[in-house]
């Protein structure tokens, strides 16, 4: 039995912020399939000739273009969307940097700096790093939701509880999201793709990349879920972990606090072999952030862990 046709949206139809008064680029029937063109994070700022300068002179108004919105029948707010992520088509070209005064340990990292990523689309070969590690092709949304009810525009940047930036990257072909609908029409819009990234972001880059998403797209009336639901079709591919983990703590009585130790205590670490701005891009592509323990007030536990499998070296971390 042949799937039904999907359709194409493609990355001209590009907006910056969540509004619920844009018009919608395309309409959908719930059930339909539909493929959706998405630029990169830096809306194509960064190339293969950019330098570490470039991330000092990024556009902000230009940040986390989304593909749409897209308008779904007789989506009515108390619904939920329903969407089934199936397919990526990766660029094959992607950017990890660090933009001053942005991510976790911003105070930290002040000066520009960035990594150029070239890497095979099949997933064959993973994405090398410096000669330092080696990260497997992990492709993802960074960015889908649907318009709020409050007038806009609003910034594409913070989450919020219509989905958006969130940057979770079990966002994965076979995961299925339902996200709340707060507007006539639902208004979905994607964005923000990514070709890796660990659990928090910490810099506050992944391996950004411009790639094509297939999703199929269904409506739940009245379903609406009080924040983003998602239920994934498997485990994390690849057995990241199945030689273990390196991993840092943070402990105290704030977790964003606890946070910031545990990634700084990470960098510490692996500054031993290599530039620290090279240890906080690597935390942020392939570095897992957990909260390990908050039940034992006053001091919760945040744990940073690495897959050894990823360095090249393993005798070095």
């Amino acid at each position: 039995m042949s799937l039904p046709e999907i359709r194409t949206l493609h990355s001209c139809h590009a907006h910056f912020g969540w509004d619920s008064a844009l018009a919608p680029v395309m309409t959908v029937t719930p059930g339909e399939r539909v493929t959706i063109a998405c630029r990169d994070a830096g809306d194509g700022q960064v190339d293969a000739a950019a330098t570490h300068e470039l991330m000092a002179r990024l556009d902000p108004h230009r940040a986390n273009p989304l593909t749409g919105p897209i308008h779904v029948d007789g989506a009515k707010p108390g619904d939920a969307l329903v969407i089934t992520i199936e397919e990526f088509a990766p660029s094959g070209f992607g950017w990890t940097g660090l933009i001053p005064g942005f991510g976790l340990l911003a105070d930290q990292f002040p000066e520009p700096r960035l990594h150029l990523w070239n890497y095979d689309v099949s997933g064959s070969r993973p994405l090398a790093f410096n000669g330092i590690a080696e990260i497997p092709l992990a492709p993802f949304i960074g960015t889908i939701g649907t318009a709020p009810a409050a007038p806009g525009p609003h910034s594409v940047i913070p989450p919020r509880r219509v989905g958006g930036n969130m940057d979770i990257r079990d966002m994965r072909a076979g995961t299925v999201l339902w996200l709340p609908v707060e507007v006539e029409g639902a208004l979905l819009s994607v964005g923000d793709t990514h070709a890796a990234q660990g659990d928090g972001e910490v810099c506050g880059t992944a391996i950004e990349s411009a790639m094509d998403v297939s999703l199929k797209v269904d409506l739940l009336p009245g379903g609406a879920p009080r924040f983003p639901r998602y239920q994934t079709s498997g485990p994390r591919p690849g057995a990241l972990e199945r030689d273990g983990v390196v991993a840092t703590t943070g402990i105290g009585p704030d977790l964003m606090a606890a946070c910031r130790d545990a990634v700084s205590g990470m960098i510490d670490h692996l500054s031993r072999s290599m530039p620290a701005e090279d240890a906080y891009m690597l935390c942020s592509v392939a570095a897992d952030l957990r909260v390990s323990e908050i039940v034992d007030a006053p001091n919760w536990v945040v744990s940073c862990a690495i897959p050894r499998v990823l360095f090249v070296d393993r005798a070095s971390v």
